[in-house]
């Protein structure tokens, strides 16, 4: 199967611009993290993984990226708060965001309980609005700024043992909408990403097996495995200039399985 092709796109709009990427040490948001630093952005991500984010940001700044990592339990609304500040301060007012941070943990139905639905929300929802708000007043002032918000056809599909994620990921879509006429008169644009089966290293590892991969690409439009660079393509696109009149809209990579 043929993975995504390399490409070598210019956004000269994003050099020098500060990005805050949530989730930001593996997977999506961490191809959403080289891309931004390959533009020459001043980038700041956030995770609780330490390890592989303290990597990440060391083989960047080898290259001479400016990037920095903030540790950060999301869930947390004032340490949220708190890193967001403390990013602005380390690399400059925020002027493009990217809540990616997520867990899709599966879960049998009967087995949840209101502490595991609302941490679950916490996860995967609450962050993302709270996170915009934090940094809409800086994008105001700087002139505008652009929020990207990361969806997930998964709730289209209404898959089982996923309510709680495909909750939030349908309520992301809405969020956006609201946001984008919230912020709109202050040039800040808003809207959402909604990934299909993308082979990260966690959903290789933990969900999917090659039978499994081989069903859905079957379903797909293009027969090929979806990785997260496709992801981050679309999402470094809506961040730029060149998506200057695009808002309050959700933009669906999947290869065409939706």
């Amino acid at each position: 199967m043929a993975e995504s092709p390399p490409d070598d796109v210019v956004y000269r709009c994003l050099e020098g611009r500060t990005v805050l990427v949530s989730g930001g040490g593996s997977g999506i948001g961490e191809a959403v993290v080289r891309r931004f630093a390959g533009q020459g952005a001043r980038v700041a991500f956030l995770d609780i993984a330490d390890e592989p984010a303290v990597k990440l940001a060391g083989e960047l700044a080898e290259t001479g990226a400016e990037v920095r990592y903030f540790h950060c339990d999301l869930t947390d609304i004032e340490a949220l708060r708190t890193a967001v500040d403390d990013a602005a301060r380390a690399l400059g007012p925020i002027t493009v965001l990217v809540n990616n941070a997520a867990n899709d943990d599966r879960h049998a139905l009967a087995e949840v309980t209101p502490e595991r639905f609302d941490a679950g929300i916490a996860v995967n929802l609450k962050h993302q609005f709270f996170a915009a708000q934090a940094v809409a007043p800086m994008m105001a002032a700087a002139g505008g700024g652009a929020i990207v918000n990361l969806g997930s056809i998964a709730w289209r599909l209404g898959l089982v043992d996923l309510a709680i994620y495909t909750t939030c990921k349908a309520a992301v879509e809405g969020m956006t909408k609201s946001l984008a006429r919230e912020f709109g008169p202050s040039n800040i644009r808003v809207n959402a990403v909604a990934p299909g089966g993308i082979a990260t290293e966690r959903q290789l590892r933990l969900w999917t097996d090659p039978e499994g991969e081989r069903e859905m690409i079957e379903q797909q439009a293009l027969k090929r495995r979806l990785v997260p660079d496709d992801v981050a393509r679309m999402v470094l696109f809506l961040a730029s200039a060149q998506a200057s009149a695009c808002t309050a809209q959700t933009f669906i990579v999947d290869g065409g399985w939706v």
